[in-house]
């Protein structure tokens, strides 16, 4: 599709959140360790343990870029966890996860109120599906003042099911009655990039959260540095002030 051409041809813009909308590391490593250090009650050698189950190393604070974490469902976290944690129902962890990741810190990838307030005004209309529980996506976006510029959010627990699958996209196209294939989905996983193509929508990747431009470009139509990017590849006018 030519740039000139795009700006007519899209009429929706779905994001991911984390390592798309917000900053991947500043948010989830620290989520993680504060996790991790409440639930071993501040036992190091245990957190270790149980870091290491969901690809996180408590002593580096950081995620392997293969970490369930990093597109996984809280349910697959939780079923990574609860080997160590026998004294507590499956739905008992996802309650104590997504608590944790309500608080958890977020750092916006570029300014979001201008940013989505400018493509809102460019007529397009906007959405989030994450594998991030609802509630807590809702607590993110609200304490960012950004929720009101959404559609659409969805989490994985939303009734659509999660990503790779295609069932947030498809529920967005539905809710805003833009057909997938004038659907631009943006986010920093193989997981965003698979659901949009089975979703039939433009896939668009960024480089903002653990995945590399060589283990995206594969699925993606396009790999941007970030999301301030977008509305330059969308062929908006002026577009160049949003960098």
């Amino acid at each position: 599709m030519d740039l000139s051409t795009r700006a007519d041809h899209v009429g929706a813009v779905l994001f991911d959140k984390d390592g798309t909308l917000f900053d991947f590391r500043a948010t989830w490593e620290a989520w993680a360790m504060a996790f991790l250090m409440r639930v071993c009650d501040d036992d190091t050698a245990r957190a270790t343990r149980m870091g290491a189950a969901i690809g996180f190393d408590v002593g580096q604070s950081q995620f392997d870029p293969a970490s369930i974490a990093i597109a996984g469902t809280p349910g697959e976290i939780a079923a990574a966890l609860a080997p160590f944690l026998p004294h507590l129902s499956l739905s008992g962890i996802i309650a104590l996860l997504n608590d944790e990741a309500a608080q958890a810190p977020q750092i916006e990838a570029v300014p979001l109120a201008p940013f989505l307030g400018g493509l809102r005004d460019a007529g397009l209309r906007l959405g989030v599906a994450t594998n991030d529980a609802e509630a807590p996506a809702l607590a993110h976006l609200a304490r960012a003042g950004v929720a009101d510029r959404f559609d659409f959010i969805a989490g994985f627990d939303s009734g659509h099911g999660a990503k790779p699958g295609p069932g947030q996209l498809l529920a967005f196209a539905a809710a805003v009655s833009v057909p997938p294939a004038r659907i631009v989905m943006v986010g920093d996983s193989t997981h965003d990039m698979i659901a949009a193509r089975s979703a039939g929508m433009i896939a668009v990747a960024v480089l903002t959260g653990m995945a590399q431009a060589a283990e995206l470009a594969p699925h993606a139509d396009a790999v941007l540095p970030g999301i301030g990017h977008l509305p330059q590849w969308l062929g908006l006018a002026g577009a160049e002030r949003w960098l």
